[in-house]
């Protein structure tokens, strides 16, 4: 199959997996961690809300 590419091709055809490889671990991490600070800032949120209905009820 790659006997007539040649070792240029040969590196072309690693260097092309390689880069496709390392765009869908980097789009995976990148998925990843998106979902990770939308899930802590929706926690914050949570707690900051139950910090402002204690003080509205301490204030009425």
């Amino acid at each position: 199959m790659f006997s007539n590419i040649g070792i240029p091709g040969l590196i072309l055809i690693v260097v092309i997996f390689a880069l496709i490889i390392l765009f869908m671990v980097s789009f995976i991490l990148f998925i990843r961690r998106l979902l990770i600070n939308s899930t802590q800032k929706n926690k914050n949120q949570i707690a900051l809300n139950e910090k402002l209905d204690f003080i509205i009820e301490k204030m009425n």
